[in-house]
């Protein structure tokens, strides 16, 4: 085993970074704070290390981290990881909470093996994720206008004349000229309105730079070919998850989306306890929007949402299931595309895996298990 490697830990803050310095053997080579600048952060190993060691260093995921992280990862040549900041909370032992004491503990859980890792996304897609959450909130601030128009009407116990459909045109008019809202409800009203079509323009601005943004993306490509994925889920799926082939398995990618039941089991009792928490709500809700249409739209799901139906589920238990069943099939069909193989139609299941692989692939799990269970 080489000894010449030095791990760092890296608490990171806007303006500065409290670094750790180890070696093999967890002595303390340095614990200080420098700049936010991957120069003294490199500057920041003492020059105590042995000459030419490698450097494997860890930082919390959270904004402006990862950009950190590529800097050193290109500009000093040193192996960096992105640390779950849940994961990390919870091995803390002590009460007390010093920078100096979490750049320490993410450098020994460096050095030994038990940094509970997440994936660094590369630049273009942290990119793509800033678009698509611009989009959420452009939807949120739609959302939260319409909903207080609808709360001046129900004030003023108004309902639209001759059954116009809510946020048409002629419907907006009637709110806009004609509603007796008052001389205040009516001018929030308008000032709601003025806002609802300035959002929906920036709404149709931003969808026109995603399209040119994945214009040449095959992975956006592909799932825009598949039935009830449009622009919007292509590009919140492409910019969430990023590369599903870095998932083992479909069901591990349904657990990151959020579409697997807790596991709520005591004693005898084995019971599921709803959707897991820990996950992307906007990912989620994207996801079982696409389960619905595919309830509508795709004979496979269709009828499997009718078995369930008739078992007595109701259809918010329904959807959740149909997208946690076509996350796993989309796992196999888009990780067969980035490998340049040819996917299965949406009703075939994927190649079983032989008996050695199967176990293989459970050893690993176990393996995954126990680590996980020593490190929390």
């Amino acid at each position: 085993m080489n000894d010449n490697v030095v791990y760092v830990g890296l608490d990171y803050h806007q303006d500065v970074i409290q670094a750790c310095v180890l070696d093999r053997a967890g002595n303390v080579l340095a614990n200080r704070p420098c700049a936010n600048a991957w120069r003294d952060v490199v500057a920041s190993v003492p020059g105590g290390a042995p000459a030419g060691a490698r450097v494997h260093a860890s930082i919390e995921a959270s904004c402006g981290s990862a950009n950190l992280a590529d800097e050193l990862m290109a500009r000093a040549a040193w192996r960096v990881d992105l640390a779950h900041p849940g994961y990390v909370n919870r091995l803390k032992q002590s009460p007390d909470k010093t920078d100096f004491s979490d750049a320490r503990l993410l450098a020994d859980l460096t050095r030994v093996g038990y940094l509970p890792r997440v994936w660094l996304a590369s630049e273009p897609i942290r990119q793509l994720r800033a678009l698509v959450r611009y989009r959420q909130a452009l939807v949120r601030q739609r959302r939260s206008a319409k909903q207080q128009i609808r709360a001046l009407l129900r004030q003023q116990r108004l309902r639209a004349p001759g059954g116009m459909n809510p946020w048409t045109k002629a419907w907006l008019a009637w709110v806009g000229e004609q509603a007796p809202l008052g001389e205040q409800g009516g001018w929030i009203a308008g000032r709601l309105l003025a806002r609802l079509g300035q959002v929906a323009g920036e709404i149709k601005a931003v969808e026109k730079r995603l399209e040119q943004v994945t214009a040449d993306d095959p992975i956006v490509a592909r799932l825009r070919t598949m039935p009830a994925v449009g622009l919007v889920t292509a590009v919140t799926l492409r910019a969430m998850i990023g590369r599903f082939d870095r998932f083992a398995t479909g069901k591990q990618l349904a657990r990151f989306c959020g579409l697997s039941p807790r596991n709520a089991s005591s004693g005898a009792r084995v019971a599921d306890a709803g959707l897991v928490a820990a996950c992307d709500r906007e990912l989620r809700a994207c996801v079982i929007e696409a389960a619905h249409r595919l309830m509508r739209l795709d004979a496979r799901w269709s009828a499997l949402a009718n078995q369930l139906r008739a078992r007595g589920k109701k259809i918010c238990l329904v959807a959740a299931a149909i997208g946690n069943r076509w996350l796993r099939w989309l796992y196999h069909a888009m990780k067969e595309t980035e490998a340049g193989q040819t996917p299965p139609p949406a009703g075939q299941q994927p190649e079983s895996k032989t008996k050695k692989e199967a176990i293989e692939g459970k050893t690993a799990g176990r393996r995954r298990r126990s680590k996980m269970a020593l490190a929390g």
